[in-house]
């Protein structure tokens, strides 16, 4: 796969089938470190929730992967997507404003639309988490989407183009920050999530196997689980329901 260009923490590719199986090639070698990104002009099968393919226009979008390194355990991974979330909201809200919101588990959507997701691989070693890869895509200045249900970029919303690049650097800063933080208080952060959580208090649809559930969202607890609720109180683990939207 040509390369573009790399240094010790920042490999540019041209192309690659998924940033994330590049970084998890290179944990399985030996030569990760804390804090290396991988990005690509063209991810050709960028992975999404439920096996699902990140549909990308080379060139358009951001697509980069993020090795890190927690100082936590694997019982405590949802802390570690709720401060990436928490990292990426925050620098799409500088260009989309304060309706940019995190759709749990790994979503971060502008109103009812989609403008990019999170995909967390694992390494573990018996009860040691050794390393993470954080896979982040963002819909940036693709205008056509095909087939795909609810995606909305940011050029879409702010009609201008935006510098994929710099826009990288942002969220992987903003993320390796919030990993710091994370390391020192969790709680800031936790409440911070909630706070920005899409359709917090109000009414949505979410489906599990053939059921059909009209609820309101009452949060997501320290567990990752969406708690919902009408007159009776329910929480549901990652891949347990479908938002229907």
């Amino acid at each position: 796969m040509p390369l573009k260009k790399s240094n010790n923490f920042w490999i540019e590719l041209d192309e690659v089938d998924s940033t994330n199986n590049y970084a998890m090639g290179l944990i399985h070698e030996g030569v990760a470190q804390h804090g290396l990104v991988i990005r690509t002009a063209h991810q050709t099968k960028g992975k999404g929730q439920r096996g699902k393919v990140w549909e990308t226009e080379p060139g358009a979008n951001l697509s980069f992967s993020i090795i890190v390194k927690p100082k936590l355990l694997p019982t405590q991974s949802f802390q570690l997507l709720a401060a990436t979330a928490l990292a990426v909201r925050t620098e799409l809200e500088k260009l989309l404003g304060d309706e940019t919101t995190i759709k749990w588990p790994n979503d971060l959507y502008w109103r009812d639309r989609k403008t990019g997701g999170i995909l967390i691989e694992n390494v573990l070693r018996g009860r040691q988490w050794q390393w993470a890869v954080i896979g982040i895509g963002i819909n940036v200045n693709q205008t056509k989407f095909g087939e795909l249900k609810n995606p909305v970029s940011i050029k879409q919303i702010t009609g201008k183009d935006t510098d994929v690049l710099q826009l990288a650097h942002a969220i992987y800063d903003a993320v390796l920050q919030k990993c710091k933080e994370l390391e020192q208080d969790f709680l800031p952060l936790f409440e911070l999530y909630n706070q920005h959580l899409y359709k917090l208090n109000k009414p949505a649809k979410l489906k599990k196997g053939s059921r059909t559930t009209s609820t309101i969202i009452k949060g997501v607890n320290k567990n990752g689980q969406l708690v919902t609720g009408n007159d009776v109180e329910e929480c549901f683990d990652f891949g347990e329901v479908e938002w229907l939207i």
